[in-house]
């Protein structure tokens, strides 16, 4: 061995080697210096103390302006996607058979495609729904960031039964960096009870989970399927079963929930609201360890900054930071499988539109002829049970998207229930038909 050092080529090649790793360990230590010294200079001066009640999203931008300004864009009409965008056009003249498949439900006089995060307060106050029913005040969890502040002051059930009415005008601010940020750790954080609640249901300790799961965390406490519990009105998630349609419609089942009667079918109806985090869950990025933030608020550099992109919105208008990161092929090629996606849903959601109002008559038909609602139980179940389907990937914003095959057998398995309800309407009606006959002669 010591023959083998002291050949002279030896030597000068350990020293090169030497010499090459303390270069590469040099470079690494600077490079991580020159990352640190980039993210402080995120964070230059602590220009004002945030307080802990602050949810003006003007003061935290005093110490973080560029978050605030991608912030702002919320408000930016950047026009509409195939199936969705900042554009509030009415849905229901999009999709007329919504009219009907909701009728004698406030959704059937106004359902807007919604615009973004800043307008969250705003928008709903402005809502034709807010004054065809008087809804409560659990109203106010998701849409105003003073929604804690109440919560703190007149305590969870009071808060979540008070007429949403009576609480307007103590609100003026959609959301906020209160709603998902720590003031003195600038730490993700969950603000609202019924998320906190639900992950409690599933022993989940949120305060323990990592930054990547508190990236989708902070959005499940409002993109979420839920209902009003008991009189108090308590917003609650139907989580306790599981987290598929399936289970959430044997959760309803289990505590005998209905949200209204439907004014045609006389059905007792459940309306589904803004499932996101439930289709997400049973998609491969979820499966994967992808967070919603991961897409929706990707990270991007502003200078030497590296930071979460706070302007909230449709991956579709920024493909290249919100997919390429993952997916390197052409924004054309992703556009075009995002689009496949979603026309296959949206066939498939008229489908079963037309389906569901095709068993709408046949009911509507069969009491005409004389029967009950005891005779048209099984339709009237079905009828439930597909309207939800069709409404937990109508009302869902992906339009398919967060998990494409689960889309598709949610909607088939709707078509399948509402032509069975058909079905067995028409039976009735013919039997009703038989009956009138024989009772005239």
């Amino acid at each position: 061995m010591k023959e083998l050092f002291a050949k002279p080529w030896v030597r000068y090649g350990s020293v090169f080697l030497v010499a090459v790793a303390l270069t590469v360990g040099v470079t690494a230590l600077l490079l991580n210096i020159n990352k640190h010294q980039n993210e402080a200079r995120e964070y230059p001066l602590h220009l004002v103390e945030i307080g802990e009640n602050e949810i003006d999203p003007e003061v935290w931008g005093y110490n973080f302006p560029v978050h605030y300004d991608r912030f702002m864009m919320t408000q930016t009409d950047y026009g509409q996607t195939p199936y969705g965008g900042s554009d509030p056009y009415s849905r229901l003249e999009r999709y007329p058979a919504m009219v009907r498949l909701w009728a004698g439900y406030a959704f059937s006089k106004a359902h807007n495609e919604e615009r973004g995060h800043y307008y969250a307060q705003v928008d709903q106050a402005n809502s034709p729904r807010v004054e065809i029913v008087d809804q409560p005040g659990a109203c106010l969890n998701c849409h105003a960031a003073e929604a804690p502040l109440l919560i703190a002051e007149m305590g969870w059930e009071e808060f979540n039964h008070t007429p949403f009415n009576d609480l307007v005008d103590d609100v003026h601010t959609g959301s906020s960096c209160a709603d998902c940020h720590d003031p003195n750790t600038m730490e993700l954080r969950l603000t609202r009870p019924a998320l906190i609640n639900a992950l409690e249901e599933q022993g989940i300790d949120w305060t323990q989970a990592s930054r990547q799961d508190m990236r989708t965390y902070v959005c499940a406490q409002c993109h979420v399927e839920y209902y009003f519990a008991g009189e108090n009105k308590v917003l609650t998630f139907p989580w306790d079963n599981g987290m598929t349609i399936d289970q959430i419609e044997s959760y309803y089942e289990e505590v005998g929930h209905t949200d209204w009667t439907h004014a045609e079918s006389g059905a007792p109806m459940l309306k589904m609201q803004h499932p996101e985090t439930e289709l997400y869950s049973t998609g491969v990025h979820a499966s994967s360890g992808v967070a919603c933030a991961d897409c929706h608020m990707p990270y991007m550099r502003e200078g030497g900054i590296k930071i979460s992109d706070h302007w909230v919105r449709s991956p579709l208008t920024n493909l290249s930071n919100a997919c390429q990161t993952c997916h390197n092929i052409p924004e054309e090629e992703l556009r075009a499988r995002v689009t496949v996606i979603q026309d296959r849903t949206a066939e498939l959601l008229r489908a079963s539109e037309e389906a569901l109002i095709d068993a709408i008559d046949a009911i509507v038909a069969a009491k005409e002829a004389g029967a009950t609602d005891e005779d048209l139980a099984e339709a009237l179940q079905l009828h439930r049970s597909a309207s939800m389907r069709w409404d937990f990937i109508s009302s869902e914003n992906s339009t398919g998207f967060h998990s494409p095959q689960e889309a598709a057998r949610v909607l088939a398995d709707s078509i399948d229930m509402a032509r069975q309800a058909q079905i067995i309407a028409i039976q009735v009606q013919a039997e009703m038909s038989a009956t009138n006959v024989s009772a005239a002669r």
